[in-house]
């Protein structure tokens, strides 16, 4: 059974109990009685569209599951859901931002990691890609984590991949979308030679130590999202930036290409 098909109810309470709120607690953020929550999730009362929203934003739904839930309740969604081209000066901006953070790399990717837009630092990252992999829609986790990918030039894999599946792992858990669920089961399953370690107490990030000829580039990141955006496909846009960890990385990276 769908989501979608699910009763307004029972999702309230599935997420409800996702983001371990008592309905109590959900309650007081509402500004509703208890009893009355008890009733919306069991079924006994219906929410308006108003509660459906209001319960929605307290608790952190996803913009594509609120509207699930309006249309589990009778109403139709609310919030809309453009192709990335029909976004305007958003797009504008995304691409504005791409453009100014070259040499770097930077790439933007959608809910389920595929590959939006990049700038044309991305090719230090998939010089040495299986072509395969890069064929659209490219996935930027399987393209960092396959064995045929960037896995096996990543000097710290072990510590890159325990950071990378954190972050799908905590993503699951907030959307509780079935598909990035199969993502991470699928790019758990890639083998690596080295133990999934984290980054030792007082390190400030998880750089990504890159083989680079006889030596190694050091990049750290960056994650950006749109703030209130009020659009599906926006809201769910990730950009990643890459930054020189290091000086020695900063020069490679800044080096004039030879004409």
């Amino acid at each position: 059974m769908t989501t979608m098909q699910r009763p307004v109810g029972e999702q309230l309470r599935q997420w409800r109990e996702r983001r371990r709120l008592s309905q109590l607690d959900l309650a007081l953020a509402a500004e509703i009685s208890a009893r009355h929550l008890s009733f919306l999730e069991n079924g006994r009362s219906h929410p308006s569209r108003d509660m459906v929203l209001r319960l929605g934003e307290r608790l952190d739904v996803p913009l594509r599951e609120r509207n699930r839930m309006l249309l589990a309740a009778g109403f139709a969604p609310v919030y809309p859901e453009h192709a990335l081209t029909d976004l305007g000066a958003a797009l504008e901006a995304i691409r504005h931002l791409l453009a100014g953070h070259e040499p770097y790399p930077a790439v933007v990717v959608d809910r389920g990691w595929d590959l939006v837009e990049a700038n044309s630092g991305l090719a230090l990252l998939t010089a040495r890609v299986d072509p395969e992999l890069l064929e659209p829609p490219v996935n930027v986790l399987r393209v960092a984590l396959h064995p045929r990918g960037l896995a096996p030039h990543v000097l710290n894999l072990g510590q890159w991949r325990a950071e990378l599946l954190g972050r799908l792992r905590r993503q699951v858990e907030i959307t509780a979308d079935a598909d990035l669920a199969d993502l991470l089961t699928e790019v758990r399953g890639y083998p690596c030679d080295q133990p999934e370690t984290e980054m030792p107490p007082g390190s400030v990030f998880v750089p990504l130590r890159l083989r680079h000829g006889d030596g190694e580039l050091r990049l750290m990141t960056t994650v950006a999202t749109f703030g209130t955006p009020l659009d599906v496909t926006l809201a769910e846009l990730v950009i990643e930036s890459f930054y020189p960890a290091d000086a020695a990385t900063r020069a490679v990276l800044t080096r004039p290409t030879p004409t």
